[in-house]
């Protein structure tokens, strides 16, 4: 069960003056203001990927080596992760599954996580829906995936750097309160009923991540019809323009290695496009 929700936490990472939008190709980036002694980075990652496709390089080590902290979504060394996990990942108002699919549904939906993802769906029938999309993505993926932000926190723990989160993971789990839980279960058949497209998309995806085209990603992001659906607000423009003055509070304290979904950064109302507005000089290291 910890080990779902791990995968969980990490994907649900994944949804969430055209001038200062980025143009450049480069998941790393240097962020410095007027003053500041010491630059902070912001990187862009992606939460689950397959291990062939995995690279931290030398000069990202060496740039996080340059910092004394690293600041992700939410803190993944916190130690309360998984229990506040369990506390806020049920749906309210005594929802359950059953109440939002057909009889045919469910009964599909139970026999295609017990035969293709391995676990019983009883497991989870008070969940929000989105939790199924982490265990889910095991039949998307043809590896055992693995994390950059836990690569991050492994890396921070050996230069005895601090990991904190830019969000809390109480107020990630709101956002899918937010959502109808209808639309939350829709997106989880859509998937299951269109594997291959979704493994393709997928695909295309990481060659983007891995190729650092920030604005081709984001775009695919906004088009993906197993994503955000209507929901891009609140998943992912409200959460960047909250995270903008906590970047910048953060970075006045101390130089921090920032690491969030790639899909934060591209466009006009990406992260990075909102630090510049704000006064950040945002530099793309190749």
């Amino acid at each position: 069960m910890k080990k779902l929700l791990l995968s969980f936490v990490l994907l649900m990472q994944c949804f969430f003056a055209s001038a200062q939008a980025p143009v450049e190709n480069s998941l790393l980036w240097e962020i410095t203001t007027p003053g500041q002694a010491k630059p902070s980075y912001l990187f862009g990652t992606i939460h689950l990927i397959c291990p062939t496709d995995f690279l931290l390089s030398d000069s990202l080590k060496a740039t996080l080596a340059r910092t004394q902290q690293v600041a992700l979504e939410i803190d993944m060394d916190d130690p309360g992760m998984m229990a506040s996990m369990m506390k806020s990942m049920n749906m309210s108002d005594g929802n359950e599954l059953k109440k939002l699919v057909t009889e045919q549904q469910y009964a599909k939906l139970s026999q295609f996580y017990k035969d293709s993802v391995g676990v019983a769906l009883a497991m989870f029938e008070k969940a929000k829906p989105f939790i199924l999309m982490g265990p889910l993505f095991n039949a998307v993926l043809s590896c055992q995936p693995q994390s950059y932000e836990m690569s991050l926190v492994e890396l921070a723990a050996k230069q005895k750097s601090e990991v904190i989160g830019i969000e809390t993971l109480d107020e990630q789990m709101a956002i899918f309160d937010t959502i109808p839980y209808q639309d939350q279960i829709k997106t989880i058949i859509t998937m299951i009923d269109s594997l291959p497209q979704a493994r393709k998309e997928f695909s295309n995806l990481v060659a983007l991540y891995k190729s650092q085209k920030i604005n081709d990603l984001y775009n695919l992001m906004m088009a993906s019809n197993y994503g955000m659906d209507g929901n891009e607000e609140v998943m992912l423009f409200a959460r960047n323009k909250k995270w903008v003055p906590r970047i910048k509070k953060i970075a006045a304290e101390k130089p921090t290695f920032f690491a969030v979904g790639a899909g934060h950064l591209g466009g006009d109302r990406g992260v990075i496009s909102l630090l510049r507005k704000e006064g950040f000089k945002v530099r793309a290291i190749k």
